[in-house]
């Protein structure tokens, strides 16, 4: 997905912890704050996070965090509001760095 620039890419880790690193193109959305965020009207979630929000039926939207339980947590929130083709990247930033150095 992301050798095709079709992924809708969100970062669940804190602020302070995305300063040290992360996944280009990944949006950043709190773990705390994805319930309420996915529940913005499009028009909000735009203005909050600066990206599009995604639709129900998107089958690009990735969660990530260190190292992947922070976003199966998020998955699963996402699911529960109906995003059910929404994926996470198990690994999270420490594999993807550890390909990246491959």
């Amino acid at each position: 997905m992301m050798s095709t620039g079709r992924v809708q890419l969100f970062d669940v880790r804190e602020p302070e912890e995305v300063k040290d690193g992360f996944i280009p193109g990944a949006t950043n959305i709190p773990l705390g704050e994805v319930e309420n965020g996915f529940r913005l009207a499009p028009s909000q979630f735009r203005e909050r996070f600066s990206v599009s929000k995604p639709q129900t039926s998107d089958s690009d939207i990735v969660f990530y965090c260190q190292r992947g339980l922070r976003s199966l947590t998020a998955l699963e929130t996402a699911r529960a509001l109906g995003y059910t083709r929404a994926q996470h990247y198990t690994g999270g930033l420490t594999e993807w760095i550890d390909r990246e150095r491959l």
